[in-house]
């Protein structure tokens, strides 16, 4: 397992200001930037355009989670524009080995993400092709929403499975993740862990990091 790492998430930022908004959070190990096209899920937020120009205003490095359809044409895109780690949906993704090597190849890190429902047994082999793997704790689409349990056992398999194989593969949970409900996912084996209200809505959103950090180390511990 990898250290712990907080990657915050901006959906629940202000969308007007987020050069001041990722300020607030220096502590961050990485921010964490939902790309959503109204088409692979029911909301629209940002585009490479977007994501650019964060890349310019912050030094933390971007870890874009793409919940768009096609993700094979536009996934290497992000790498461009100048995003550390590409997360693709393997729903979305008609050739996942290739989409993965091709963002590595770009110079990102890969990384596949799964649904609630979607098992991880079928991509056990792939697991060697992938930096990180993300498991969504919630359906994609909306922050703010609750946290699911039902997901727990799956994380316990996943981390299973990358043990299994000595991958140095990283496992990224994402959706309702807080004071509350990190311990759980650290004890089942996640290292790097998504938070978006619980971050932004916090009065000290860096010490709410700090916090989400120390919480998750005591429960692996």
């Amino acid at each position: 397992m990898g250290h712990v790492q907080i990657t915050p998430s901006i959906l629940n930022a202000d969308f007007a200001a987020l050069g001041a908004e990722v300020a607030r959070i220096p502590s961050a190990d990485w921010i964490h930037v939902d790309v959503m096209d109204n088409h692979f899920v029911p909301n629209l937020t940002f585009g490479p355009t977007m994501v650019e120009a964060l890349a310019r205003s912050t030094d933390i490095p971007l870890d874009a989670h793409l919940m768009i359809a096609d993700a094979d044409r536009h996934a290497p895109t992000y790498v461009e524009a100048g995003c550390a780690s590409v997360t693709f949906h393997v729903e979305a993704a008609a050739a996942p080995v290739r989409l993965a090597r091709e963002i590595r190849a770009a110079g990102g890190r890969a990384s596949m993400a799964l649904k609630p429902a979607t098992p991880v047994e079928p991509y056990e082999d792939l697991l060697p092709e992938l930096d990180m793997l993300l498991l969504m704790t919630v359906e994609p689409g909306f922050g703010g929403q609750k946290f699911l349990d039902l997901v727990l056992p799956k994380i316990r398999r996943a981390r299973a499975l990358m043990d299994k194989h000595g991958v140095e593969t990283w496992l990224q949970v994402d959706g309702g993740v807080s004071l509350e409900t990190i311990e759980r996912c650290a004890e089942a084996g996640a290292d790097t862990f998504v938070a978006g209200s619980a971050v932004f809505s916090a009065d000290d959103p860096d010490a709410m990091v700090t916090a989400l950090r120390a919480k998750a180390d005591a429960a692996r511990a």
